[in-house]
């Protein structure tokens, strides 16, 4: 059995010497072939959900209401960063050649990031932490009500239905009156399960991914600077989330949804 060479003639199996041939030349070619970037995974809610229905609805007629500084509306959400670091240092983009990293690295643990953004003004905010529980939860919005948004009547909260995102937690570590003097503050809108599509921090955090954290960082020192950083450039900017769909577009366009068949116009 022969097979074709990059010159064009064809050479005898017999001929390749498999062991010269590198793990990350393996990878390349399959990753070629198999295209594994062409599957993608989405969180599809089930028919006839009205648990779903609910939310997403609360959610989508909040995001439609004007403008009010006294009432914010600010979405929050969180993910992670593992840290990670070269084992050997890459070698640098030059004429004729693209830059090259080792498929192999360092393991330095894993950093949670905490994005809240007010999509109506161009606020971000993200904070660091080594880990992601209540407390961490109770301490962002401890920080919108005392340091962000000290002048509000209510601060609404877009947040998904993850455990840590539970309002008794002002109980669990504040004494009573002070616990309900922070949650007359607050008004939560969470987005549905299956539905954190809806929650416009998301975008924040996709751009936040793709513009800072698309390469190895392996101290939380350098992650906080660089998000630090990110975050400045991302203030400074005059840009806006225009969010456009709205319940009417669920009805139609999302109308397995809802139990009760909805009729058209």
């Amino acid at each position: 059995m022969d097979t074709a060479s990059s010159s064009g003639r064809t050479r005898d199996l017999d001929e390749i010497d498999f062991e010269s041939i590198s793990h990350e030349t393996v990878r390349q070619r399959l990753k070629k072939t198999l295209k594994p970037h062409l599957s993608d995974y989405w969180a599809i809610p089930p028919e006839q959900d009205a648990d779903f229905v609910y939310y997403m609805e609360d959610v989508l007629d909040l995001y439609h209401e004007p403008y009010d500084e006294n009432r914010p509306v600010i979405c929050f959400d969180e993910s992670s960063k593992a840290l990670r670091g070269h084992k050997r240092d890459p070698l640098p983009a030059k004429p004729g050649a693209v830059a090259r990293v080792d498929h192999r690295y360092e393991r330095n643990g894993k950093q949670r990031i905490h994005l809240a953004t007010e999509p109506l003004t161009g606020w971000v905010n993200v904070e660091i932490t080594e880990r992601r529980r209540t407390t961490e939860w109770i301490d962002r919005m401890v920080e919108l009500a005392d340091d962000h948004y000290t002048d509000a009547e209510c601060i609404r909260v877009v947040v998904d239905q993850l455990n840590t995102h539970n309002p008794a937690g002002f109980y669990q570590f504040f004494p009573p009156d002070q616990a309900q003097a922070y949650l007359a503050r607050f008004k939560f809108h969470y987005v549905p399960k299956k539905g954190s599509w809806l929650n416009m921090a998301e975008i924040e955090l996709g751009v936040l991914k793709r513009q800072c954290l698309d390469r190895r960082i392996y101290h939380a020192a350098t992650l906080r600077s660089e998000v630090a950083a990110w975050q400045a450039h991302r203030n400074a900017v005059d840009r806006l989330i225009d969010w456009q769909f709205t319940t009417d577009d669920a009805r139609i366009k999302l109308r397995q949804l809802y139990p009760v068949e909805i009729e058209e116009n």
